[in-house]
């Protein structure tokens, strides 16, 4: 499969002939904060409101809108969408994780990478006022499930045991 026909120009892939399987996808990623952006996010503080509750809902409501923002991607009916966050004061750094699940015959990987960036900025957004040398980083596909390829982990050869 690829992206493009015989022409070169880009198009969407063709999975009208699949199998729908079971898919999920994890991704990850930190923004690095300030002390004060930390504590002001711990202690609930900032003006805008709870930014890791803000935030959770607006990576859901990334991974909801993927294909609206990435051109190929197909519209995916979204079966299981969880965002989480994980804290480190003294690292200045709030991790975000997206796990996406579907049964479909495309995978979840760009939603739940949607999801991890959206919600990333979206603690930027609501924390810029108190510091704007927040830097977002190392956001990447964790895992993946189902369809063709079978098992990917980051860090290790992709294992195709479906």
């Amino acid at each position: 499969m690829n992206h493009f026909d015989e022409n070169g120009s880009a198009r969407m892939v063709d999975v009208s002939g699949k199998a729908p399987t079971a898919r999920t996808a994890t991704a990850r990623g930190s923004i690095f904060v300030s002390q004060a952006v930390m504590d002001a996010v711990l202690q609930r503080t900032v003006k805008k409101g709870d930014v890791l509750g803000v935030a959770r809902v607006a990576g859901i409501m990334g991974v909801k809108q993927t294909a609206n923002l990435i051109p190929m991607c197909h519209v995916l009916c979204i079966q299981k969408c969880s965002l989480d966050f994980e804290t480190n004061p003294e690292k200045g750094e709030i991790t975000a994780v997206c796990t996406v699940g579907l049964e479909g015959k495309t995978g979840v990987e760009m939603e739940a990478l949607t999801g991890v960036t959206t919600a990333l900025l979206t603690i930027y957004d609501m924390c810029k006022a108190i510091d704007k040398e927040m830097v977002l980083g190392d956001i990447h596909l964790v895992e993946k499930t189902g369809g063709k390829s079978g098992v990917f982990r980051y860090g290790k050869e992709n294992q195709k045991s479906e």
